[in-house]
């Protein structure tokens, strides 16, 4: 069983290409932890164009993490060649086809990698090439899907070989010509095309043929398609391989059963992320921080996909998402346009809470001066709280004791 065998399965195909294209899609950020507890964008590091922008001259990330993730989901391992200029910065990962890579250890332990490139054959060091191992039971490369899986593969070509023979011979059964006497190699060769090819195959459904001389047809009975139960098979094909490489079979367009994943298609999405998409993130987040960090950015730096787009909501969630986060000072108002894609607004960038929960005993007092801060809020945006006050201040201050004053009409 090789992979290009296995990809010729729709199935494989499928659930291969969902998976690393969407991973492929995913934004890949270098963040730097800061002093407070928090992180920031690291975009002034070598290492972040190549991880977000282009990993080599010939490559997109998308396109190189695309054929990451499919290594991992047909070979069980992903391999790179890492690049450094003089100073040792990574300048490059450069992607290499898996089955063209042997790992071996030498007697000092450590991992080579041993590349062939057409006829040529060299060694690279563990330094020096960025590996990512898939499920595995420990040991220096992880398990080949594909090579655990062939026995499900094999079932799944024979069954559409099965299907693909009935169709091809016009789900006709075949038969034998019984003749009178014994013919020649000649005769029998002459009968062939005279008589036995044009009434069966695929062209001949509608074509009758003619016999003589006494000659008979006598059809042998096959097993009916509906007892080989073919669609069945097929159909069971699928959900089999789709358990291989743990996706749902209706997210590759296999609806015969209902999902067990949720109604909806955030439910679904969660599903899909946490059990199908998240160990992939893992490895490949959790390698560039083993093999493409130095030990003194390892403490401050990690990489992280951005899965803000996979967990976006319907309108109605996502409103309802950021009406909490608003109104409890998690998120500002110039963040959420942020993420929904709009300009900011002037004086969008303060948190904001609701305040009008308030302890029970207290809720009289906190009711009087509310009352009051929201009417010396109100007067000072109409911008004659300040002209009040002097005027309350004044007559206070000249109506002091029990004669009025001079002036006082």
């Amino acid at each position: 069983m090789t992979i290009d065998s296995a990809l010729q399965l729709g199935t494989v195909w499928a659930c291969a290409r969902l998976l690393s294209e969407t991973i492929g899609t995913l934004p890949l950020l270098l963040y730097r932890k800061d002093k407070k507890g928090g992180r920031d964008v690291d975009a002034t590091h070598p290492l972040y164009a190549i991880l977000h922008d282009s990993p080599n001259a010939d490559m997109t990330a998308a396109e190189f993490w695309e054929s990451i993730v499919a290594s991992l989901c047909l070979w069980g391992n992903a391999y790179a060649e890492i690049k450094r200029n003089g100073v040792g910065q990574i300048v490059a990962l450069n992607f290499l086809v898996p089955d063209k890579v042997k790992v071996e250890r030498n007697e000092a332990g450590e991992r080579v990698y041993t590349v062939v490139d057409k006829t040529k054959r060299r060694t690279v060091p563990e330094a020096r090439m960025f590996h990512v191992r898939g499920f595995g039971i420990g040991g220096d490369v992880g398990l080949s899907p594909i090579g655990y899986a062939r026995r499900t593969l094999a079932l799944a070509i024979d069954t559409d070989d099965a299907a693909s023979a009935a169709m091809r011979n016009g789900a006709r059964p075949g038969g034998f010509l019984v003749v009178p006497g014994k013919p020649t190699k000649e005769q029998k060769k002459d009968l062939r095309e005279t008589f036995i090819d044009p009434i069966t195959g695929p062209n001949a459904t509608a074509k009758a043929g003619i016999l003589e001389q006494g000659m008979d047809w006598k059809e042998t009975k096959g097993m009916p398609p509906e007892d080989l139960q073919l669609l069945q098979c097929r159909s069971f094909a699928v959900e089999e391989l789709c358990r291989w490489f743990r996706i749902p079979p209706f997210m590759i367009g296999h609806t015969e059963k209902t999902s067990s994943w949720g109604t909806g298609i955030e439910q679904q999405m969660i599903g899909f992320l946490t059990f199908s998409l998240r160990p992939y993130l893992s490895r490949i987040e959790q390698a560039v921080k083993k093999q493409l960090l130095g030990p003194v950015d390892r403490a401050d730096l990690y990489a992280e996909f951005i899965l803000d787009g996979l967990m976006r909501a319907d309108s109605a969630g996502r409103a309802a998402i950021w009406n909490v986060m608003a109104q409890n000072g998690i998120r500002t108002r110039n963040e959420i346009r942020q993420k929904e894609n709009l300009p900011p607004l002037p004086g969008g960038d303060v948190l904001t809470v609701q305040s009008n929960l308030v302890p029970l005993d207290q809720l009289g007092a906190n009711m009087a001066g509310g009352d009051q801060q929201a009417r010396s809020a109100f007067l000072n945006w109409l911008g004659i709280g300040d002209v009040l006050a002097e005027a309350v201040k004044g007559a206070l201050a000249g109506h002091k004791g029990d004669q009025p004053p001079e002036n006082d009409p």
